[in-house]
């Protein structure tokens, strides 16, 4: 029980439940869940070139030739990567910093894949072609916003031919402004465009 505990958002409360479930639970069904768990930590592992989470390396999105490699999508996490494939409409390739920048936690440039983004942007892609754009979507927070401008201060200097691009902001589609927070009122004014 207290190793179910120790997982992100599960309590006490909810580790006896699981417990409790999985003493009811056929032992095949039990052995199913503990052999899942051992599949994650055997076979899933970082891609070496987007470190992204995958069981083939290179991983299937940075193999697959329908896609633009001269396209990186900077994101956090593997689950924004996920948000985005989710949208379907993107057609490039990712980068996945497994982190941001967070000095107060004690989170600088060498805990992040930060290494291999420029490696890659120093290198031609799978396909041969070289990196044309770099498009920044990190988070909208102060910590995500401080680890774009850190990639793009040393992008423009290292990779100038490189284009920078950063997510639109502002009012989401079908809102109201009555309901807009101050920040999303601020990047909508900000990122306004001519029409």
């Amino acid at each position: 029980m207290r190793s179910l505990a120790k997982l992100p958002g599960i309590g006490m409360r909810s580790a006896e439940r699981i417990t409790y479930h999985l003493l009811k639970a056929s032992n095949e069904e039990a052995l199913d869940l503990a052999d899942a768990i051992r599949d994650i930590k055997l076979r899933i592992r970082h891609c070496s070139i987007c470190y992204n989470l995958t069981e083939a390396d290179p991983c299937p999105i940075c193999t697959d030739t329908r896609r633009d490699q001269s396209l990186v999508c900077v994101v956090e996490q593997p689950k924004d990567l996920l948000s985005i494939e989710a949208a379907g409409t993107y057609r490039g390739v990712y980068h996945v910093l497994l982190g941001r920048l967070t000095p107060l936690d004690g989170i600088g440039p060498g805990d992040l894949t930060l290494d291999g983004l420029f490696k890659r942007l120093s290198m031609p892609a799978i396909d041969g072609s070289a990196i044309a754009e770099l498009i920044l979507a990190t988070n909208p927070t102060m910590e995500g916003d401080t680890t774009s401008l850190h990639i793009q201060n040393i992008v423009q200097q290292r990779f100038p031919k490189v284009a920078i691009t950063r997510l639109a902001r502002g009012l989401p589609t079908g809102s109201s402004i009555e309901f807009a927070n101050k920040n999303m009122l601020t990047d909508a004014m900000a990122g306004r465009q001519r029409v």
